[in-house]
C-alpha cells in the first residue's frame, strides 16, 4: 500500500514513519513517497526515516519528490500535513495581530484566518488534483486550520477527505486516566469544531463517569485541563473544553501575555527548526538524536505563554509524545482492513450536529470503517457553546468565500466576524497588515 506525504520535508514527518514501523500487518503501508517544495528539508527528513529504519526488518521504503503529480498518482492513503508560507509566515501571522492587540494564534483568531486564507487556494488545487489523478485515494488532513481546509477539501472530495487533531485524543487519554479507566475503553462525548470542543461525557461500561470527575475538585484539578482553566470555571461549565478554548475564556490574559514574550511561538518554531535543518546539512550530523532532542524542546514548550498566565507550570512527562500520528495510523487501518474503530475526527456534519448544515465540518465521534468514518449523532450543545461553534463556523464560511471569489471586502468581513476580533476597523487593519507581509494573498482585490 502505497502513503503519500504533502509536506514530507515537515519536522513531524518522522512521526508518522515511526508509527508505521510498528505495523506489521496484512494490508500495511509498504511505500511511503514524500513530497515537499523544499528538496534539502526532504533530504533531511529522508535521513531521520533512515535512521528509524535501520534496525526494522522489512520496514516501508521511502522516496522523495518534488513533483506533486508524480506524489499523487497511484497513492492509497495521501497525508496533507503543508504549512503555506512555512515559519516564517507563522511568526508573521502572530506580530502583525499582536500589533493590533489581537490573537495572533495559527489557528484561532486573527492568526487562524491569516493562515486559513492563504491556504485553502493550495488545499483546493491539492483536492482537484487529488480528484483527477488518485480518484480512490483517501486524504487524511493534518494541515492547519485543520477543520476550514478539510471542509475546503471535501467540496471536491466529499467524504473522502477526513481531517484529524491529537487534541481531543489527548484530551480524553488525560481524564480517562484520572478517572482510573483505560482510555481505549471510554467512549469520549466530544463535539465541537476543530480546536473549539468540549467533552460532555466518559462512559465507561454505560456509564458516565464525568459528574464524578467535576464533583471532585482535587481530582479536576490534577490534571492539564484542571490546571490550566481552574476547577472552579470547569464546574461552571459542566464540561472540560479543549485546551484551545482557553484562547477564548481567557482572552485578554493570553494577548498580553504573548505580547511580552521575547519570541513569540512561531517565531521560536522557525528559529529552532532552521538550527536543526541547518545542522542536517553536515554529514557526520546523527540525524535521529537531533531530531529528537529538538522535538523534546518543542513539546515542552506548546502552550507555555498559557500555561504561565493560568500558573500551570510544566507539561507532565506523558503528554509530551504527540499522539495524532497513532490516530493516523488507527484510521487508515480502520479504513484498509475494515478494523472498526471509533475515533474523534473532522468530518462533514450530515445532521450529527443539528445546529449546523449537513456540509459543515465538525469534530465529533466517528464510526470507522472500510467506508470511510461515520459521524455519531450527537446531543445538542448548551447555548454558550452553540453561540461560539456558529461564530466560528460562520467566519470559516467567510474565509471560503473569500478564497473563492478573492474579495478582499469578504476577508475584512471574516476578520470582523470572530469573536476574538473587536472592531471592523482593526479587521481592516489586518487585511491590510497581512497582504503586505504574505505574497500568498495578494489574490485578494
Amino acid at each position: 500500500m502505497k502513503l503519500t506525504i504533502l509536506g514530507g520535508g515537515g519536522f513531524r514527518v518522522p512521526l508518522v514513519y515511526g508509527a508505521l514501523l510498528t505495523d506489521r500487518g496484512e494490508g500495511r503501508v509498504t511505500e511511503v513517497v514524500l513530497h515537499d517544495l523544499d528538496d534539502s528539508r526532504l533530504y533531511a527528513v529522508a535521513r531521520v526515516l533512515a535512521e528509524q529504519a535501520a534496525t526494522v526488518p522489512d520496514a516501508p521504503t521511502v522516496t522523495a519528490t518534488t513533483d506533486l503529480d508524480e506524489a499523487l498518482r497511484g497513492a492509497d492513503f495521501i497525508f496533507s500535513a503543508i504549512r503555506v508560507g512555512g515559519l516564517e509566515g507563522r511568526a508573521n501571522d502572530e506580530r502583525v495581530a499582536l500589533a493590533q492587540g489581537v490573537l495572533g494564534q495559527e489557528t484561532v483568531g486573527a492568526g487562524g484566518i491569516a493562515y486559513g486564507l492563504r491556504t485553502v487556494p493550495v488545499a483546493v488545487d491539492i483536492a482537484q488534483r487529488v480528484a483527477r489523478l488518485a480518484p480512490d485515494a483517501w486524504v487524511i488532513n493534518f494541515t492547519n486550520p485543520a477543520g476550514l481546509v478539510t471542509e475546503a477539501m471535501s467540496r471536491h472530495l466529499g467524504d473522502r477527505v477526513i481531517g484529524i487533531c491529537d487534541s481531543p485524543v489527548g484530551l480524553g487519554r488525560r481524564i480517562a486516566t484520572v478517572l482510573g479507566a483505560n482510555p481505549r475503553e471510554a467512549f469520549i462525548d466530544y463535539v465541537g469544531l476543530n480546536h473549539l470542543g468540549w467533552v460532555r461525557g466518559l462512559r465507561v461500561a454505560g456509564r458516565d463517569e464525568l459528574p464524578r470527575l467535576l464533583a471532585d475538585p482535587d481530582l479536576l484539578g490534577s490534571f492539564e485541563e484542571g490546571k490550566l482553566f481552574g476547577t472552579d470555571w470547569l464546574q461552571s461549565l459542566g464540561a472540560i473544553p479543549n485546551e484551545y478554548l482557553h484562547y477564548y475564556y481567557f482572552n485578554r490574559e493570553t494577548v498580553r501575555a504573548y505580547s511580552e514574550v521575547e519570541k513569540t511561538r512561531g517565531a521560536f518554531l522557525r528559529d529552532q527548526q532552521a538550527q536543526f535543518y541547518d545542522e542536517m546539512k553536515r554529514p557526520d550530523t546523527a540525524a535521529l538524536t537531533a531530531w529528537d532532542r529538538t522535538r523534546a524542546e518543542r513539546e515542552a514548550t506548546y502552550m507555555a505563554e498559557n500555561r504561565e498566565t493560568a500558573g500551570a507550570g510544566e507539561r507532565d512527562a506523558d503528554d509530551l509524545s504527540g499522539g495524532y500520528e497513532k490516530v493516523a495510523l488507527a484510521l487508515m487501518r480502520a479504513i484498509a482492513r475494515d478494523e472498526r474503530t471509533t475515533l474523534i475526527l473532522n468530518v462533514r456534519n450530515q445532521g450529527a450536529l443539528s445546529v449546523l448544515d449537513a456540509d459543515a465540518v465538525i469534530e465529533v465521534p466517528c464510526l470507522v470503517d472500510a467506508n470511510g468514518a461515520h459521524p455519531v449523532a450527537v446531543d445538542p450543545l448548551p447555548d454558550h457553546a452553540t453561540g461560539l461553534v456558529c461564530a466560528v463556523k460562520g467566519v470559516e464560511r467567510e474565509i471560503l468565500a473569500a478564497a473563492e471569489n478573492g474579495s478582499r471586502t469578504t476577508a475584512v468581513k471574516a476578520f470582523a466576524l470572530h469573536p476574538l476580533v473587536d472592531s471592523v476597523n482593526v479587521a481592516r487593519r489586518l487585511v491590510e497588515g497581512y497582504t503586505e507581509v504574505h505574497p500568498g494573498l495578494a489574490y485578494l482585490k
